[in-house]
């Protein structure tokens, strides 16, 4: 998300200054403005860039192809490059030289490790048939045709690309690039919210604000925070590298890195849950990570010259999402520790002096079995307690989805008292209020325009104790002061919302 729009964008650029020399001095301003142009019009949503998106990939690929074409018929001996034997015989007779020049190679299937991350905005058939019957196709033709033209003139070789253009379609052309490149980089953004968004709901990040762009499509989601995250990266990258033969090194272990992820989750997900015996699993999945590993370790050669970019950012954001899932981890089982088990309030309830008005109150909670600390401070300070209360409970599933029958668990604690668990994949996004209405197909009396919805607000403070070392301590504290409220994330209405603050010590 971050090192694809930077690469991609100069690339593109650094094509006009084959015919105009002099403009080499602008490349690096109009890059930056192309990725700031890009990153600004995200909130218009996926939908809607890809209606116009779409043409242009056509019109590219197509473009590409048939530059490809006309080289290749001044030199046609190079489609017997088609065959492997070529490339086993340059691995045989160079040795070192051909492990050096993996490295490179990888960049030519780059966006491939896309196409995970947006098969659930496309579906898998669209990709799969786009893939084999047009754009491996057009792919392959261009590549040919830049090796017949350095064949034919190896001065060429300096950017053979954009020098396989004559002379006047090489300012067009650098347009068409540009926007090619941009939608290149939008795949890569697009997948990214969805991703972030996968990680809030499984506990590894914390909350973001989230706005849907379609009313009609629940992937298609816009994340403000972490967009203006990915702009400010991508803007540095290209101020520091100037160049995208700079970006390769860091573009080439993002990618291959990424490979080696995919293989491995599979062997997970094949293993696990398709139940695949080991002997399959590794027939199958161990060959690609074979394969992998061969690129990787080629790219892990230029980790001095840049490929350190994508391991440092990897580090931090692993380092950022376990120290959330375990801070947040903490502060459960404090308030497990702190709290007074459910069955013992509503046990003492009917013996209680506490004075029951008329209203509805919803108090979220994380812990089902314990009474909510916001319900114990409402009393505390306020003596009373609802003629209906809800006690509401989000639980995030390893799953994308919620199985169907199973979002919602009623419980009727006490009369007019129910304890409710809404279960969500980590593709799903919560919206208690529309749940909630649901509720009256199992018999409770939720009216949405009486509800207040009651929750706490936690401060955190280290204990005598501290069971988190002190620098983890502060980024945590960092990324929950940083985080959305659970009111606008859970897309409760503010006006129906009364926070009590809770003192928490870990």
């Amino acid at each position: 998300g971050i090192i694809t729009p930077a690469v991609s964008v100069l690339s593109a650029i650094e094509g006009v200054e084959v015919s105009v020399p002099a403009a080499h001095d602008f490349v690096i301003p109009v890059a930056v403005l192309v990725i700031i142009s890009l990153f600004s019009v995200q909130w218009i949503g996926t939908g809607k860039v890809g209606t116009i998106f779409g043409p242009i990939m056509l019109l590219w690929f197509g473009t590409i192809g048939g530059l490809g074409v006309l080289q290749i018929l001044h030199h046609p001996a190079i489609l017997t490059a088609l065959s492997p034997s070529y490339a086993l015989e340059f691995v045989f007779y160079h040795g070192k030289l051909s492990f050096l020049a993996l490295g490179s190679v990888v960049l030519c299937v780059t966006g491939a490790e896309a196409l995970y991350a947006d098969m659930g905005h496309f579906g898998r058939a669209p990709i799969r048939y786009a893939w084999l019957f047009f754009v491996l196709p057009m792919l392959v033709l261009n590549y040919f045709g830049q090796a017949a033209l350095v064949i034919a003139d190896p001065k060429a070789l300096a950017n053979p690309f954009f020098l396989m253009c004559p002379h006047w379609m090489q300012g067009p052309m650098v347009i068409l690039s540009t926007f090619a490149t941009v939608i290149a980089s939008q795949a890569g953004i697009s997948g990214g919210f969805s991703i972030c968004r996968q990680l809030i709901q499984l506990g590894y990040m914390p909350r973001l604000r989230i706005t849907h762009t379609n009313a009609e499509e629940e992937g298609q989601i816009y994340l403000p925070d972490f967009n203006r995250f990915l702009a400010i990266g991508a803007v540095l990258l290209v101020v520091a590298f100037r160049s995208s033969d700079a970006l390769a090194s860091a573009y080439g272990i993002a990618v291959t890195g990424t490979f080696i992820c995919t293989s491995v989750l599979a062997i997970v997900v094949f293993r696990k849950h398709f139940n695949w015996p080991a002997w399959q699993v590794g027939a199958v999945f161990g060959s690609f990570l074979a394969l992998d590993a061969i690129f990787f370790a080629a790219n892990a050669l230029k980790i001095p010259d840049g490929g350190w970019v994508p391991v440092l950012l990897g580090c931090v954001l692993t380092l950022m999402m376990t120290t959330w899932k375990k801070g947040r981890g903490l502060i459960v089982a404090r308030q497990r520790q702190d709290s007074l088990p459910m069955g013992s309030f509503i046990a003492r309830l009917p013996q209680s002096r506490i004075i029951r008005v008329p209203g509805m109150a919803v108090f979220m909670t994380g812990t089902p079995d314990f009474v909510p600390p916001c319900l114990l401070h409402n009393l505390r300070h306020n003596k009373i307690l609802h003629d209906h209360v809800l006690f509401v409970t989000v639980q995030n599933l390893d799953q994308p989805e919620a199985n169907r029958g199973h979002r919602v668990a009623v419980e009727e604690l006490a009369p007019n008292i129910y304890r409710v668990i809404l279960r969500y994949g980590f593709m799903e996004m919560p919206n208690i209020p529309r749940a909630l209405e649901d509720l009256k197909s199992n018999g409770v009396d939720f009216d949405a325009l009486q509800a207040s919805y009651f929750t706490s607000r936690e401060l955190i403070t280290r204990s005598s104790v501290p069971r988190i070392s002190h620098w983890r301590m502060s980024l945590f504290l960092f990324m929950a002061r940083n985080s959305t409220s659970s009111m606008e994330f859970f897309r409760i209405p503010p006006d129906r919302v009364v926070q009590l603050g809770v003192k928490v010590a870990i």
